[in-house]
């Protein structure tokens, strides 16, 4: 196969429609139904699996398939499904009213309702749930990412008893290696094997970012299908939360080459990026009960949280050792060393932090090297294009030839780069290097060896054997460590070439102070919520009659403390607002057409502790509400009310009407203990709990010292937002103008907002990366409304600024800087825009 009928058949592989197979495991079946409850499609096993007379056809009711109980429990757990791809789950329901009980986990998919079923395994249901928190423990106490792998892989293989449980991480390239391995005698190790970016295609991996959990029960056994294939509007049920979901057959042949004939993957998912994967293969059919199946899914969020815990801290580390680096450079040289004599002290203070073979200093005209350096002609020739080609910042490559043929002359000598830019124009600028070596890869197989006939599907290949590939003429890869310590070198000696002032050097240390203050209680905060999820997992547990009881319930209050972080997070870790708090959480339950939730008053900011309180109290209170009081009933009404009191404190009132008829609880559980205790315990404040018939009241009173100044915001409505551009008509509403100028240097959020400027109405957008692409648009067609970015990498954006004054036109600065209103005065601008920014932020920028 020659390498463009490989490019061709990889192309085909990676565009496979995996989510439309049309078709499930044997292990279980599948029925998706209109949303008023008539059958839409189903597996062809249903009436086999539940005992059935006949297979149900398209357009029966539900309720003629299963029982009125079981039916009844499936719909309360889709009323339950929010925004995010989580499936909700119910265990041990008898479906069809036979005795038969069966595990399910529903789902949405493109407005119908998908519900999945098996069998449930009733004797080991108990044992399942009570590994939860001994297996939580000890993945706790560990404090280094390879004992996490290494144990993660060992409690995993010890729960589900594969063969083989492997910890797969992905590189920057999309290719993966096998870091922590658990595997049965005799069997050859995967430890240390990297495989290529092709064996998970690129839609794979969306869908497994989707989707964490994937099991395939027998490589053999053949597909079920969906019938009908397809729906009403000829269109195949999509199955990308499916558990059931059957796989394609280019992976079932790849697996089968490996000799597994069952396989579990859980997704290690970190920033919403795919970090890699926990895989476990096993040589024989098997499938493990949907109880400990999702036992194995909270083990997996568990290592994810733990993994983010340690790498955290190891940037934290990183920044110190880079601060430390730079600040002993910057003190050398404020005592009156020139930086062009400075490349032996640079030498000195790098050190082993970042290993090289030579240096190239050009600065102010003059070159110095030592080591394994290109000499001055040759450094000279390729020196105006090292920012110019390269960009404006940090640069690794293993091998500078490869984007600048100028480096081939001196390849031998020094290949591998790490490019300092240190001034604009590239007139300045360090570069370390590294020696050519003979480096070894050894990947699962030859990655080479695809097969594919002319028309026909690449096939994987049949060996998985260790091959050693050796690439020559290259530099030792760079690590993101040692890229963030040369950038923080870099920054250091940009601040010397541009001889800043005693005032910047004050600011810098200011700064400096703020960011250390700032990452000890970032530190404090992490350990303190840690400590809160271990708390919240042992008192959940005992509310919990099962697993998707307590996970829901767990997750529920977790996503409560995330939400509270992610806001205080976006305050710097400063007040934040009680309202946004209260419509964040209550915003699921603002009904359709008509206000169900109403919140009056003043807002009022809080402090970080406060507020974390407060996300938990009000979490656990329409948590309550949306199972037993106001928020259950379509009649229901909760009014809140915020005022301050003559001293200063804040209070808090909860109001429930129109919902079934309250009584005090019998006991009283965590969640109940969390609402009366944690104001008056946490806050010293006050809580005040009635339960009246009409319907809850509950007061809470915050002190005064937990509060800051908040700009006030009118009362609203939940279930009244705002009307999308369309409905207000651009010009009447936003004054929104024709023409807009968009200038950003990133394309993903240039695109992202060129469609929301669209979406408020404006007619024609342009997006520039540069300064000369901007001034050039200016100077063409002076547009009626402009959008910059504060900092274009390399480049200034006040020469566009001057342009927009001059030709009269208004525009906004945007900026991912917590103190970008600077700029406002100096360059003109009439607001800031705070990255991230969306829709709603673009028209109080268009209004101003």
């Amino acid at each position: 196969m020659n390498l463009h009928q490989r490019d061709d058949a990889l192309t085909a592989c990676e565009s496979e429609a995996i989510h439309h197979i049309a078709a499930v495991q044997g292990f279980g079946a599948l029925i998706a139904a209109q949303p008023d409850g008539r059958l839409a499609h189903a597996s062809e096993n249903v009436a086999a699996l539940l005992g059935l007379a006949a297979q149900p056809a398209p357009g029966t009711p539900l309720a003629e398939v299963f029982a009125a109980p079981a039916l009844a429990t499936l719909e309360d757990a889709l009323a339950r499904l929010g925004d995010l791809d989580m499936p909700e789950r119910r265990f041990g329901l008898d479906l069809a009213g036979t005795g038969a009980r069966f595990d399910c986990a529903v789902h949405i998919s493109c407005g119908l309702r998908v519900i999945e079923f098996e069998p449930h395994a009733g004797n080991d249901f108990a044992d399942h749930v009570s590994m939860i928190v001994p297996v939580i423990a000890q993945l706790e106490a560990l404090g280094d990412a390879q004992a996490l792998c290494d144990t993660a892989v060992r409690l995993v293989r010890q729960m589900l008893g594969y063969d083989r449980v492997m910890v797969y991480r992905f590189h920057p390239d999309d290719s993966g290696e096998v870091v922590a391995e658990e595997a049965a005698e005799g069997m050859e190790p995967y430890l240390g094997l990297r495989y290529p970016a092709a064996d998970i295609p690129r839609q794979a991996r969306e869908l497994f970012r989707r989707n964490r959990f994937r099991v395939i029960a027998d490589m053999d056994a053949p597909a079920v299908p969906i019938i009908p294939a397809l729906g009403p509007e000829d269109t195949p049920l999509d199955l990308s939360m499916s558990m059931l979901r059957a796989h394609s057959q280019m992976h079932l042949a790849y697996m089968r080459n490996m000799g597994v004939r069952a396989s579990l993957a859980i997704a290690i998912v970190r920033h919403e990026r795919l970090w890699g994967m926990i895989s476990c293969h096993h040589r024989t059919p098997r499938l493990p009960p949907f109880s400990l199946r999702t036992v194995a899914e909270l083990l997996s969020q568990t290592f994810s949280l733990m993994l983010d815990r340690i790498l955290v801290a190891r940037a934290e580390e990183l920044r110190e050792r880079a601060r430390t680096l730079s600040d002993g450079l910057l003190l050398r040289l404020a005592g009156g060393l020139a930086l062009a004599d400075s490349l032996p002290l640079i030498e000195e203070l790098l050190g082993k932090a970042v290993p090289h073979d030579g240096l190239s200093l050009l600065v102010e005209g003059e070159y110095r090297a030592s080591g394994a350096a290109p000499d001055e002609a040759a450094f000279r020739a390729v020196a105006p294009l090292l920012a110019s080609t390269l960009g404006g910042g940090v640069h690794a490559t293993t091998r500078l030839a490869d984007e600048l043929p100028g480096a081939e002359p001196f390849a031998g000598v020094a290949a591998g780069a790490l490019v300092l830019p240190l001034s604009r124009a590239g007139r300045d600028c360090l570069v370390l290097w590294r020696r050519p070596l003979d480096r070894t890869i050894t990947w699962a197989g030859d990655p080479n060896k695809a097969r594919a006939a002319p028309g026909e599907l690449l096939q994987p290949r049949a060996s998985f054997a260790a091959w050693r590939e050796i690439v020559r003429g290259r530099g030792a890869e760079w690590t993101g460590e040692q890229c963030e310590i040369a950038a923080r070198l870099r920054r250091t000696l940009i601040e010397v070439v541009l001889r800043m002032n005693e005032e910047v050097s004050r600011e810098r240390a200011r700064n400096a102070e703020q960011q250390d203050l700032v990452i000890a209680e970032l530190n404090h905060r992490v350990r303190n919520i840690l400590g809160l999820i271990r708390a919240l997992v042992g008192q959940s547990q005992h509310e919990a009659l099962s697993v998707p009881g307590f996970a829901a319930i767990l997750g529920g209050r977790i996503a409560a403390l995330a939400a509270a972080h992610e806001n205080l997070t976006a305050k710097n870790w400063g007040p934040a607002s009680l309202k946004r708090l209260l419509e964040t959480e209550l915003a699921p339950y603002g009904g359709a057409g008509r206000a169900r939730v109403a919140i009056h008053g003043e807002d009022a900011a809080l402090g970080p502790e406060a507020y974390t309180v407060l996300a938990l109290v009000v979490h656990e209170l329409a948590t309550n509400s949306a199972k037993y009081g106001a928020l259950s009933a379509q009649a229901g009404q909760l009014d809140l009310r915020l005022a301050r009191t003559a001293f200063g404190d804040l209070s808090l009132q909860w109001r429930e009407a129109g919902g079934p008829p309250v009584s005090a609880p019998t006991r009283e559980g965590f969640g109940s203990t969390i609402i009366r205790r944690s104001v008056p315990h946490d806050l010293g404040g006050e809580a005040d709990i009635r339960f009246r018939l009409e319907g809850l009241e509950a007061d809470f009173l915050v002190p005064a010292r937990h509060l800051a100044a908040a700009a006030p915001s009118p009362a609203r409505a939940m279930a009244e937002p705002a009307p999308a551009a369309s409905e207000q008509g651009p010009a009447a509403a936003l004054g929104v103008p024709a023409r807009v100028l968009v200038v950003e240097d990133s394309i993903i959020i240039a695109l992202d907002t060129e469609e929301n400027l669209k979406r408020l109405g404006v007619a024609e957008v342009r997006v520039e990366s540069s300064v000369a692409g901007a001034l050039a648009a200016i100077a063409e067609s002076p547009p009626d409304f402009a959008v910059i970015d504060f900092n274009l990498g390399g480049e200034s954006s006040e020469p566009i600024a001057e342009a927009l004054r001059a030709a009269g036109v208004r525009f906004v600065l945007a900026t991912g800087y917590a103190d970008g209103s600077g700029g406002l005065e100096r360059l003109g601008a009439a607001a800031v825009l705070r990255k991230p920014y969306g829709t709603g932020d673009i028209a109080r920028a268009l209004a101003v």
